[in-house]
């Protein structure tokens, strides 16, 4: 049999005759292996040519890996159809995905095992330009293989566990009250997602979905998105006013529609055209900020702890730091005027 003049190609006797095989080769650690497939269409043929190079390519069912059990794409579906991704709060939820499409998108049939340390810092050092994005990826897939170790019972191991975060790069800072005053000046859907964070002291995301049913009377039904609890409580008398003067256009009190809220990503843009008004100095602020002055207000009229929580269901650890913040303004603006009350005695 004359060998076609092709790479790979080579000639094998099979029960005393002679075919052509393609010739595969890889590495498995240090160790060479190699794989033969046969051709089975003449040379000199199209058929032998769309063969060879359906095998060349990948293409042919031959040389077609079959699908791993352990695969990205198995692991994400058997994740997402999960009470665990069920429970997550819908803004959670939406971040998630995010992350899980790109991981599909560039692993889906990978296998899980052949992820290691080296590939996970090497992805994340990529990231280092955007330190949350890359915090995001190590924090996917860590949870990712958590779940395949715990609840899918894959005998493998967690690349991803114990590489240290980039972490957050900077706290919300709480809103200075001059950028508060500026609220006036803003556009109506601005001004009413202020009003909500500092009447409810609720995460953004949270007060832009409130719809017009959580209010009755001097109560109102708030959401701890994170722990997706939903609990009544007093409604301040300023927000109860300022919603009075607000049209209703829907279940919602910022409508995209008349069944839907504004999404977030359409608020989030809204503020940002007003902040950008306000010159350089309100750039550092954003709408979080907000839930943070909230606080740091209850603080200083002298709030406890508990009353805090009542209202913002914030975590201890987050109360006693921004009341150690509100503590400072409260102590030094007492601390001056017992200066100035002195000095009148004299």
């Amino acid at each position: 049999m004359r060998k076609p003049d092709l790479p790979y190609l080579c000639i094998k006797r099979v029960r005393g005759q002679e075919r052509l095989f393609f010739r595969i080769t890889w590495q498995e650690g240090a160790k060479r292996r190699e794989r033969y497939v046969a051709i089975k269409a003449d040379p000199d043929t199209p058929e032998f040519a769309t063969e060879y190079w359906a095998i060349r390519s990948g293409k042919s069912p031959k040389v077609k890996p079959k699908a791993s059990q352990t695969s990205w794409r198995v692991l994400i579906c058997e994740y997402r159809s999960s009470p665990r991704y069920r429970k997550l709060s819908p803004r959670t939820r939406k971040d998630y995905t995010i992350w899980l499409e790109k991981i599909l998108a560039k692993n889906a049939d990978k296998d899980v095992r052949d992820m290691t340390r080296a590939h996970v810092r090497a992805v994340q050092q990529s990231l280092a330009s955007t330190p949350r994005q890359a915090d995001w990826f190590v924090q996917i897939v860590r949870l990712l293989l958590n779940f395949a170790q715990t609840q899918l019972d894959w005998k493998i191991t967690n690349p991803a566990e114990g590489i240290d975060l980039f972490g957050k790069q900077r706290e919300f800072e709480p809103w200075p009250e001059w950028m508060v005053r500026a609220l006036s000046s803003a556009p109506h859907e601005v001004q009413t997602i202020a009003q909500l964070i500092l009447g409810t002291g609720q995460r953004p995301s949270a007060a832009i979905a409130m719809q017009w049913a959580q209010f009755q009377g001097d109560l109102m039904t708030v959401t701890d998105e994170k722990g997706d609890d939903a609990f009544e409580v007093y409604c301040p008398q300023p927000l109860r006013d300022y919603l009075d003067g607000v049209q209703k256009r829907g279940k919602h009190i910022l409508p995209k529609n008349l069944t839907e809220a504004m999404s977030y990503d359409s608020a989030e843009k809204r503020f940002r055209a007003w902040r950008k008004e306000l010159g350089p100095e309100a750039a550092p602020f954003v709408l979080h900020g907000l839930r943070k002055l909230a606080i740091v207000r209850l603080a200083e009229a002298g709030c406890s702890d508990a009353q805090i929580q009542a209202i913002t269901n914030q975590s201890a650890e987050m109360v006693a730091y921004y009341r150690k913040r509100a503590s400072r303004v409260v102590l030094s603006r007492a601390a001056h005027t017992m200066v100035e009350q002195n000095k009148n005695r004299r």
